[in-house]
């Protein structure tokens, strides 16, 4: 059943989205915070829960495959492999804690709650809603993926100068699939079939992005999806800065990400137009 578009007031009152002069100023920054201050106030009530499966999977993760695998292997690509893996469980944290959001949240807000619906009400555009509501998870996912870096630090990863790097990479990285999570979120008609989409498309792209071993002995065909998989480029640029390895073929790295960046955001902006207008 299609709803009509929510409709704009002819004239708004002195709000976040005017200054006291009456002007309205930009309005980007004012619907970021107006979103940010309201996902800060809610944060507050369910951060317990948010935090612990966020925090404790990918240190499960390290356990198991860092001290269970650790005593079969020694080492990946050189590293000792509790390091390899890791840092591979900072790329999980960040995928996971933002496609999630980008996925389950932002059904829930627009199919349920309706609250894309009262905030366009105001003068604010689908594509400042996109940017504000995707800018929150990936800062959130971004701090969370901190931890497992902060463990891997603990046991034994060196630090260098390029480490302070990763942060960045998360936190582009975050965005890039906070957006592609909200983009798939328009796709699907209900939303428990956003569980096939982690279990049939995400979980086999970790695995193909060099999480958990190294991709240089696999099947070719492997390693074309893998120069495909925006994980991959992301795990890439993570586990090099991290190391302090970091050279001029990164570059392309960060491009492939940049480009699936703003992919997912055209996506996302266009998928959720048309769900909330057309």
């Amino acid at each position: 059943m299609t709803r009509a578009a929510p409709v704009r007031p002819a004239e708004t009152p002195t709000s976040a989205f005017e200054d006291e002069s009456g002007t309205a100023p930009p309005v980007l920054l004012p619907t970021m915070r107006a979103v940010w201050v309201r996902e800060l106030l809610l944060f507050r009530r369910y951060w317990p829960a948010i935090t612990f499966g966020s925090l404790i999977e990918p240190l499960v993760y390290m356990a198991g495959f860092g001290l269970g695998f650790g005593t079969l292997v020694d080492s990946a690509e050189g590293r000792p492999y509790p390091q390899f893996v890791g840092v591979g469980m900072v790329v999980t944290s960040v995928l996971f804690a933002s496609a999630f959001a980008g996925m389950f949240e932002t059904y829930n807000r627009r199919c349920y709650q309706h609250l894309y619906d009262a905030v366009l009400s105001r003068p604010v555009d689908v594509w400042e809603l996109v940017i504000a509501e995707a800018s929150w998870i990936a800062v959130k996912s971004s701090v969370y993926s901190s931890v497992p870096l902060l463990v891997t630090l603990a046991v034994g990863l060196p630090a260098s100068a390029t480490l302070l790097l990763v942060p960045v990479v998360t936190l582009v990285s975050g965005l890039a699939f906070a957006l592609c999570g909200m983009w798939v979120s328009t796709l699907v008609p209900a939303i428990d079939w956003l569980r096939l989409v982690v279990s049939g498309v995400l979980t086999p792209l970790v695995m193909a992005a060099g999480v958990f071993f190294p991709l240089d002995g696999l099947p070719g065909w492997v390693r074309a999806v893998a120069a495909a998989n925006p994980i991959y480029h992301c795990m890439q640029l993570v586990r090099h800065a991290a190391f302090g390895v970091l050279d001029a073929g990164d570059w392309l790295h960060a491009l492939a990400l940049a480009v699936f960046t703003v992919a997912a955001w055209l996506l996302a902006v266009r998928g959720m137009s048309r769900r909330l207008f057309d």
